[in-house]
């Protein structure tokens, strides 16, 4: 084959495997559940040997990021990121009872989903969540007359309040949720898209939204499920997403992923101190991958058509 020809041949078949990866990437994108398991290829970046050191932070004592080379255990802003192996539950707990802290947990239980999931959710969070330390659930509901009274341990207390239908919620504890989860400012990896490219994650895109994202920003995409931190990051991060929705709503606007947006938004600008892995909250629908040792937090099989009728 004449040179000029062989070169066009690459050509053409360099641009045919481009088409394909991004044939690929884009069923991904939109859905297509089989090709899920390929994503098990896409890499998820390696902390840097020089970061690793410098690794710690006020609950989870020294880190070694080093444990899980199989995946990425810090940012580029040097905030680590908590997998199962990488930090000491003893030393967590000790830092906590030292510090004599008080954790809250918030829950939107509405409709029939107080009844379908309230309950089992308290009973395992007083098995796996901060596991003696004191804890105030507070559960917010438009029924609370019928928010089941569970069984609490010593210091652990259940504040109800009324809301508006708005959320829904479908989780239980399935392992330990300790004070390594804890931090200045907390966001998790979503379990859905933890190893897609920054440019397939669904960041809102929509200049006119409060909550849009410009190309090349975004560092991550966030599980509006799971997010923590001091009640006064917790204030800014809520009257952040509060504005955007006002703001929003007085457009006649909606974000793709609604108040998940914008919390992506503010995890933009303000960036967490501490990120927790898909561990923290995982979904048995995704299947089995070898870097999920032990999921936390597990999202419950969807049954619209009971908890919407």
């Amino acid at each position: 084959m004449h040179p000029t020809e062989m070169h066009g041949a690459w050509k053409k078949i360099f641009r045919q495997l481009i088409l394909l990866a991004l044939g690929i990437l884009g069923l991904l994108r939109f859905g297509l559940p089989v090709l899920r398991h390929l994503e098990v290829l896409i890499p998820v970046g390696v902390c840097p040997l020089a970061r690793m050191p410098l690794l710690r932070d006020n609950f989870s004592g020294p880190l070694d990021p080093g444990a899980r080379p199989e995946v990425l255990t810090c940012t580029s802003w040097g905030a680590p990121i908590i997998w199962d192996g990488t930090f000491d539950p003893d030393v967590a707990q000790q830092e906590a009872v030292q510090r004599n802290l008080t954790m809250g947990l918030t829950v939107f239980a509405v409709g029939r989903y107080l009844e379908k999931y309230l309950e089992r959710f308290l009973e395992t969070a007083e098995q796996h969540f901060m596991v003696g330390q004191r804890v105030v659930y507070y559960v917010f509901t438009e029924r609370p007359a019928a928010v089941p009274r569970v069984p609490l341990g010593p210091g652990r207390r259940l504040r109800v309040e009324r809301v508006a239908r708005e959320r829904r919620w479908q989780d239980h504890f399935s392992g330990a949720f300790g004070p390594e989860a804890l931090a200045e400012s907390v966001a998790q990896l979503h379990a859905w898209h933890y190893r897609w490219p920054r440019r397939l994650l669904p960041f809102e895109r929509d200049a006119r939204s409060a909550a849009a994202l410009g190309p090349g920003e975004g560092d991550f995409y966030y599980h509006a499920a799971v997010f923590g931190g001091s009640v006064a990051a917790l204030r800014r991060l809520t009257a952040h997403c509060a504005r955007g929705l006002r703001r929003d709503r007085a457009r006649g606007l909606e974000a793709r992923w609604h108040d998940e947006s914008h919390l992506n938004k503010f995890f933009w600008l303000h960036k967490p101190a501490k990120l927790l892995s898909p561990e923290f909250c995982w979904s048995p629908e995704i299947g089995r991958r070898a870097e999920i040792r032990r999921p936390r937090l597990l999202r419950a099989p969807k049954e619209y058509a009971l908890l919407r009728s």
